[in-house]
């Protein structure tokens, strides 16, 4: 079959992968790059465990063919720590408000509230559940991811005034 590289920067680094065609860019992050914080759960965009940014927005990576990612810059979770391993506040306020269980959806949560907290940097309860509504959870009843992202809320716009 028809092999096809393609080229995009992932976690601020460039890269190049060369699949079929039909490779979705999930299974590409996951055998061609070794990034397998992106999970696959439902392989139907049904579960969000896949979710990374591209181009800032969220995507569904297993509905995302690699082909499409050509010039995309890819965030996965991976991406989040910064580069001396201080976890990004979402990932600590995970840690610290108990918002994992078993941490398989954890890293498609991280990503969508990455993305939120980015476009609303001071979200209500509300608006956190409705952006994390397409994320599943089996383990949680969601108050402690939804009490995670607030918390990281509080601590990005703490760390931004002092800046100031």
């Amino acid at each position: 079959m028809e092999r096809l590289v393609v080229s995009f920067t992932v976690n601020r680094e460039s890269r190049q992968v060369t699949v079929e065609p039909r490779v979705t860019l999930a299974d590409a992050l996951r055998e061609h790059l070794g990034l397998t914080g992106t999970h696959l759960g439902c392989e139907h965009g049904v579960c969000g465990a896949c979710a990374i940014l591209v181009d800032g927005r969220p995507v569904r990576s297993c509905l995302m063919l690699t082909v499409q990612a050509e010039g995309a810059d890819l965030l996965t979770v991976e991406g989040l720590a910064h580069p001396d391993g201080t976890l990004h506040p979402l990932q600590q306020a995970f840690s610290d408000c108990h918002g994992l269980q078993c941490g398989f959806c954890t890293p498609g949560m991280l990503m969508t509230a990455v993305h939120l907290l980015a476009t609303n940097p001071s979200p209500t309860r509300d608006e956190v559940r409705v952006e994390l509504s397409g994320n599943l959870c089996r383990c949680t009843g969601y108050r402690s991811i939804t009490d995670s992202v607030l918390a990281a809320a509080e601590t990005l716009l703490a760390a931004e005034a002092a800046e100031r």
